[in-house]
């Protein structure tokens, strides 16, 4: 039997699991653990260092003599993001006794004194920093777990231009050294903060608190997408129509960790939609009115959108690399503008355009940047009322969406 105690957020033992430790015969954990549980010397101890050695450590003993107390020590709860996951796919969940402690998540949140039954938590830990960052984007209420190079300074360095605030918890458990900061990103990004980090807040203060609900986690996603033209504020009815907004968004895939880039976003009815679905979204706009209308759409519905102004390609490079690109507009530019977000984009980019004469040159700069390209004419009539209680069909304008997809085996190595 292998029994794991989650220790070191400050919450003492249970009786059972210190009982469990008197009576190890083996015990692996990481040093700092090791030297604070006060085991005798007759007990063999492993230190935790790279998994697979461990691992092997341990079966050896199970082989031995399959009686022999086997404790592993880890931080906070380890069932959480932690080591009984390993230990389940290596030794089966039947071989395992666990005794988890409280969370580090759990403790940073009582230390700041919120609930987090509705935050997002993430693991930065051994993994790409950019899922953490697109979450922190687009949710109100983050916990990242950190690691080497996903600490709070990177967090921090692409979180500048955000409205948030970063709870940095460091040594949690540790009476002398623990501290909780509560930093700008500007502040983290500009710091050097050590090894001791053990979990980052990422906070937007005005939504710290949400209405209690009986799910945990991210809120869920909106029961319909596409929604009608009336829902957003526009100009001279300039805005995706919701029979394009329906299939661009299936070919966009926005979700939960995604960077998404609305370019030309107009009334911003696209990047509004994908930020419902979960997605971190950055529009681009060249008009100021355009500007403050997709920044009305966005609050009105509740979603974070960030909005650069300016003109497409030009201000592309300055954005951070996205997982799909929309482009509703760009008249000459177009396939220039296509080309560059093609340079950049992880998975596809889907164009909306009417004129036919451009279709050409978006699917060339779509197969050039070695993409699979398809496309689609859209053509709807909707049901209009008319007097005497009767309906016609009234026509949309034709709009060809074009869309490219990124092949698997071409996934990594994108431009930077």
């Amino acid at each position: 039997m292998i029994t794991v105690i989650g220790t070191g957020t400050g919450a003492p033992l249970t009786p059972d699991a210190t009982k469990a430790l008197a009576g190890a015969a083996v015990v692996v954990g990481a040093r700092r653990h090791l030297e604070a549980s006060g085991l005798p010397r007759t007990v063999e101890r492993v230190v935790l260092g790279p998994l697979a050695p461990a691992l092997d450590t341990i079966q050896e003993h199970l082989d031995k003599d399959g009686e022999r107390r086997i404790v592993v020590l880890a931080s906070g709860d380890p069932g959480f993001f932690g080591i009984v996951r390993v230990l389940s796919q290596r030794f089966g969940a039947r071989r395992l006794d666990v005794r988890p402690g409280v969370s580090s998540v759990a403790a940073a949140f009582a230390r700041a004194g919120l609930p987090w039954d509705d935050a997002v938590v993430v693991s930065a830990h051994g993994r790409d920093l950019r899922t953490a960052l697109n979450v922190c984007r687009a949710h109100p209420k983050v916990a990242v777990l950190t690691g080497p190079g996903s600490g709070p300074a990177e967090l921090g360095a692409g979180l500048r231009s955000s409205r948030r605030v970063l709870v940095v918890a460091s040594a949690l458990g540790d009476s002398r050294r623990e501290r909780i900061e509560r930093v700008t990103p500007s502040e983290a990004a500009s710091r050097g903060w050590g090894g001791a980090v053990n979990v980052v807040l990422c906070l937007d203060e005005k939504r710290t608190v949400a209405p209690p609900r009986g799910m945990a986690g991210a809120v869920p996603g909106p029961a319909g997408w596409a929604l009608d033209e009336d829902a957003f504020a526009h100009r001279d009815s300039m805005i995706t129509k919701f029979e394009v907004r329906a299939l661009a968004l299936a070919r966009l895939g926005p979700r939960l960790g995604d960077l998404v880039w609305d370019i030309g976003s107009g009334s911003g009815s696209v990047a509004v939609e994908c930020a419902r679905l979960g997605a971190a979204v950055t529009a681009v706009e060249k008009t100021p009115d355009g500007v403050e209308r997709i920044r009305g759409n966005a609050a009105t519905h509740g979603v974070d959108v960030q909005v650069v102004h300016g003109a497409a390609p030009t201000v592309l490079s300055d954005l951070d690399e996205p997982d799909a690109v929309f482009v509703g507009g760009g008249g000459r530019e177009l396939p220039a503008i296509v080309t560059a977000c093609a340079r950049r984009a992880r998975r596809t980019v889907v164009v909306a355009l009417a004129a036919l004469d451009r279709v050409p040159a978006v699917r060339e700069a779509l197969a050039g940047a070695g993409f699979e390209c398809d496309g689609v004419l859209l053509q709807s009539s909707r049901l209009t009322p008319l007097p005497g209680d009767v309906t016609r069909l009234a026509a949309t304008n034709p709009v060809f969406l074009l869309w490219g997809v990124r092949p698997p085996a071409r996934t990594e190595g994108v431009a930077q």
